[in-house]
C-alpha cells in the first residue's frame, strides 16, 4: 500500500503535548498479518504522557479490551475466581499480581502473578503467597523496589473475625532469564507478616478487606486504606519499612474502596491518581496534587454487560509517566465469587469516514497499543481516517486517505 503523509501543526491547545507549537507527521499503512474477520486492527495508539487536565475535564477515550475476560482462571482445579489485580512495571514489561482462586483445589485465597511484555501474552504463571496460617490471603497491591524485589500489601483473614493488612517481600526469578518455576518457592503467610498502623485509633477493631493500596515515593511507603467498621473515608498512613505504619489522616471523604494510587510528575509537579470501586457496576477515580487531599471522585467506567456486571477491584497500568489503562476484577453474579480479569485502555481516538459519509470509530482495544474498528459485513471500505488525542476531541492528524480491508492489520507512523 502506498504510504500517504499529512503534515499538521499542533498548537499549545493540544492536550498532552508541549506548550510550544509542534509538528505531527502522521501516516497510516497496512502491515502483514491477520486481524479478526469483520474488523481491522490498528497499532501504535497507546496513551501519551499523563495529563491531569484531561482527567479533570473527564474526557477520556477509554476502550474495553476485546477479550472478555482478558485473563481467566486456570482449569487445573475447580476453584476458579480471580480478581484484585496489581500491575507493576518491570524492565521489558510488567508483573501482573492478582488474588483469590486460580484453578486450585481449595477455596482459600492466595496471591499469584504472571509476566507480560504487552498485555497480549501472559507467561510465568505462578503462586506467590500461600495462605498459610490464614484461611485467606488476598487483595494484593504491589510495588517494585530499587533492588528488584517486590513489596506486597495484602489482607489476611481471619484475625479473630477481621481482615488485617499483611506485608510480604518477595524476589521472583527474572522471567527473561530462563529460570525454572522451581527456582522460587511461594511465601507461606504467618502472623509475623501482619502490618500495624500506629495512631489510627480504631485499628484494633478495623476490618480492612480489600482496601489496602500501597505507593512507594521518596523512600516512604504510603498505605491508602479504608475500614468497614469506620466507613466513609479513605485514609493514609506512612512507613519507612512497609510494615509498621504511622497514621497520616483521612484523604478522601467517600464510601468507596481504594485499590490503587499512582504518582505522576507532569511538568515537574506531582499528581496522584486513585482508583476506587464499590462492588457494583462502576469504577471511580480521584486526583490530588499532594497525595493527602484528593478532589471529589469521578466515574471512570461502567460495566459493559453481564460478564463484568459486578466490579470488585481495579489496578492501574502505568509505563513511566504514562497511564495506559487499567485491569479490573469483575464477575456476573452478586455473590462476587466467579470473577475474572478484564481490561480497559486509554488510547488515541480513531475515526474512519467512508466514501459514503458513514463514520466508524474504534470501539474496542486489543491490549494498550492496538485499536479495533468493526467493518460489519463489508469486505473493504475506502475513505479517510483521522487521529485524535486521548480526549477524543483534539485532532492529531488531518484525515488520512486509506482503504480498510476486512481482517487486515495497520499501523500509525
Amino acid at each position: 500500500m502506498k504510504l500517504t503523509r499529512h503534515i499538521l501543526t499542533i498548537t499549545s491547545a493540544v492536550v498532552g503535548f508541549h506548550s510550544l507549537a509542534a509538528v505531527a507527521d502522521v501516516a497510516i499503512r497496512r502491515i502483514p498479518g491477520q486481524a479478526e474477520l469483520g474488523t481491522v486492527e490498528i497499532h501504535h495508539v497507546s496513551a501519551g504522557a499523563f495529563n491531569p487536565e484531561l482527567w479533570r475535564a473527564g474526557t477520556l477515550n477509554i476502550l474495553p479490551d476485546v477479550r472478555s475476560p482478558m485473563l481467566a482462571p486456570r482449569l487445573d482445579g475447580v476453584w476458579r475466581n480471580i480478581y484484585a489485580p496489581s500491575a507493576v512495571e518491570v524492565p521489558g514489561g510488567w508483573r501482573l499480581f492478582y488474588g483469590a482462586w486460580d484453578g486450585v483445589t481449595s477455596g482459600n485465597d492466595r496471591i499469584y502473578c504472571v509476566s507480560t511484555t504487552d498485555f497480549l501474552t501472559f507467561e510465568d504463571r505462578r503462586t506467590v503467597i500461600e495462605h498459610g496460617e490464614f484461611i485467606h490471603v488476598c487483595n494484593v497491591s504491589a510495588v517494585r523496589l530499587p533492588d528488584g524485589t517486590f513489596h506486597l500489601m495484602c489482607t489476611a483473614y481471619p484475625i479473630e473475625t477481621l481482615n488485617k493488612p499483611a506485608a510480604f517481600r518477595v524476589r521472583l526469578p527474572d522471567a527473561s532469564s530462563g529460570a525454572q518455576p522451581s527456582a522460587f518457592e511461594p511465601v507461606v503467610a504467618t502472623r509475623e507478616h501482619l502490618a500495624t498502623i500506629e495512631g489510627y485509633e480504631p485499628f484494633a477493631a478495623a476490618d480492612m478487606n480489600g482496601i489496602n493500596a500501597i505507593l512507594l515515593e521518596d523512600g516512604q511507603y504510603r498505605l491508602y486504606f479504608g475500614d468497614f467498621k469506620n466507613w466513609g473515608h479513605v485514609h493514609r498512613a506512612s512507613s519507612t519499612d512497609g510494615k509498621h505504619f504511622r497514621y497520616d489522616g483521612p484523604c478522601l471523604p467517600a464510601p468507596l474502596m481504594v485499590n490503587d494510587v499512582k504518582k505522576f510528575t507532569p511538568g515537574g509537579r506531582p499528581c496522584y491518581l486513585m482508583g476506587l470501586h464499590a462492588n457494583n457496576d462502576r469504577l471511580w477515580y480521584a486526583l490530588s496534587d499532594d497525595g493527602m487531599k484528593f478532589e471529589p471522585q469521578r466515574v471512570l467506567a461502567t460495566s459493559t454487560g453481564a460478564a463484568d456486571r459486578y466490579i470488585v477491584a481495579i489496578g492501574l497500568v502505568t509505563k513511566g509517566e504514562r497511564l495506559l489503562g487499567f485491569v479490573y476484577g469483575a464477575g456476573a453474579v452478586p455473590g462476587l465469587d466467579r470473577n475474572r480479569l478484564f481490561a480497559r485502555w486509554l488510547q488515541k481516538k480513531l475515526v474512519f469516514t467512508d466514501d459514503a459519509g458513514q463514520t466508524r470509530t474504534a470501539t474496542a482495544a486489543l491490549g494498550p497499543d492496538r485499536a479495533v474498528i468493526s467493518l460489519g459485513d463489508a469486505n473493504e471500505l475506502t475513505g479517510t481516517i483521522q487521529v485524535f488525542a486521548e480526549d477524543g476531541k483534539t485532532p492529531l492528524s488531518a484525515p488520512l486517505p486509506v482503504k480498510l480491508v476486512s481482517g487486515a492489520v495497520y499501523e500509525l507512523q
